[in-house]
């Protein structure tokens, strides 16, 4: 059986769509027909992730919509809303030298250029101008935030070491 350490949320099924059995789905992928390139597709059951077949899909508005195989009618699709998609960590593309996966950030211990532990990466925002670190610390009551921009102020990624190392002052 697979882990959910194996696995990489694409999106979520947000409803039904049609009569036939399609879903609506909130695609997490850029840009979000992406999310229907991928195959195979994982959806997460009763905490088990089931390997699933589309039967087809395509952008809708402000949404994607697809058809999943051996799902045929509406009331089939209800018990599904809610249901993350997710992809295997393998089934990506190795990310250049500068890029990098926001699932392999989150969980990294950050610290400052002086050492000084900052806390550890608990997700991503994307804001438009870049994207932010949003940091828990032990010591805090609440996240800091951090600029997510290599050179700037993202001085280094170590994924080996589960590090990223930032020029960001320990009170700000």
């Amino acid at each position: 059986m697979a882990t959910s350490e194996e696995f990489i949320p694409v999106g979520k099924i947000s409803g039904a769509f049609g009569v036939k059995g399609w879903v609506k789905v909130y695609s997490f992928t850029e840009p979000r027909a992406n999310i229907l390139q991928y195959s195979p597709l994982f959806l997460s059951r009763q905490g088990e992730w089931v390997e699933i077949k589309l039967s087809g899909g395509h952008v809708q508005g402000k949404g994607v919509v697809m058809g999943i195989s051996n799902v045929t009618d509406r009331d089939q699709v209800q018990p599904l809303i809610g249901a993350e998609l997710a992809i295997r960590k393998d089934q990506l593309e190795p990310a250049a030298d500068d890029e990098f996966y926001w699932a392999d950030l989150i969980g990294l211990r950050v610290e400052n250029l002086e050492g000084d532990a900052l806390g550890q990466v608990d997700h991503l925002l994307e804001t438009g101008a870049n994207d932010v670190l949003v940091v828990k610390a032990d010591d805090q009551d609440k996240d800091r935030l951090i600029p997510f921009v290599l050179d700037e102020v993202v001085k280094q990624v170590n994924l080996e070491q589960q590090l990223i190392q930032v020029d960001w002052g320990k009170d700000y």
